[in-house]
């Protein structure tokens, strides 16, 4: 077990929840897969040394067998379909969005279902039925019309709203630093969000706590991070790593 003093918060945290005999429901999103490569692999061999399942969301526009092949026999992996091409389509100003309100609907649809039926077809053991939008943005008026094309869920970023047409099944935790370094976010301010977000549940939060990863652009920093989260969390009494299809109702 990793001894470094940034990680304490959340030893101290996840002693309380054993000590109430309760668990953390914990699942692991992965973003923007289209091919093997060697970072892939490195994020695998992680979810295998630790037996912690991963969600991996594949851009459908982009791939084919070769990932599929390299998958195959992959445990605890479950694939989800991210967007068609993860291509922006808002103007230069705004937040990028490809499922945005930018393009006609039944356009934006057309292709949603394109890639729901590709990656099914690809992945007929591991698919799951979870739309997860690039950027973690989607036009709201598209939400309605994704169970019709066989979608049971989506999944963006921060907390879930209730009393919305599709399930949520959100991250909360994205532990690259966009704005800043591009790099990993440091492991103490990463930490403080995990235990602010178990501090929630623990008052009475059923939403199981997302954690989000881009294994392509991953450095030294982030990938320490996922490791020691890893060894912290793995074989916890008061943790419960799941399946992202456990929570799609």
């Amino acid at each position: 077990m990793n001894d470094r003093a940034e990680w304490q918060p959340l030893r101290n945290e996840l002693q309380r929840w054993a000590d109430a005999g309760r668990k953390a429901k914990l699942w692991f999103r992965d973003d923007d897969a289209i091919e093997p490569t060697a970072a892939l692999d490195q994020l695998l061999a992680l979810s295998d040394r630790f037996s912690i399942p991963m969600a991996l969301a594949v851009i459908p526009a982009h791939t084919a067998k070769p990932l599929a092949n390299r998958l195959a026999s992959q445990k605890g992996l479950t694939i989800t379909v991210h967007g068609w091409t993860h291509r922006n389509y808002a103007p230069d100003e705004t937040k990028k969005q490809e499922l945005g309100p930018h393009r006609p609907q039944e356009i934006v649809l057309d292709e949603l279902h394109k890639g729901f039926d590709k990656l099914k077809a690809l992945y007929s053991e591991q698919f799951a039925p979870m739309l997860v939008p690039p950027w973690n943005r989607i036009d709201k008026a598209l939400l309605p019309e994704l169970a019709p094309l066989g979608y049971r869920a989506v999944s963006v970023y921060g907390s879930g709203k209730p009393g919305q047409p599709i399930a949520l099944v959100n991250t909360h935790i994205d532990i690259m630093d966009w704005h800043g370094t591009h790099g990993g976010r440091p492991h103490g301010e990463l930490v403080g969000y995990l235990v602010r977000e178990l501090q929630n549940r623990f008052k009475g939060d059923d939403e199981p706590i997302g954690i989000l990863t881009h294994h392509l652009v991953h450095d030294a920093t982030a990938w320490d991070f996922v490791t020691t989260l890893f060894e912290e969390t793995a074989v916890h009494p008061a943790v419960d790593w799941r399946q992202v299809g456990d929570f799609m109702g």
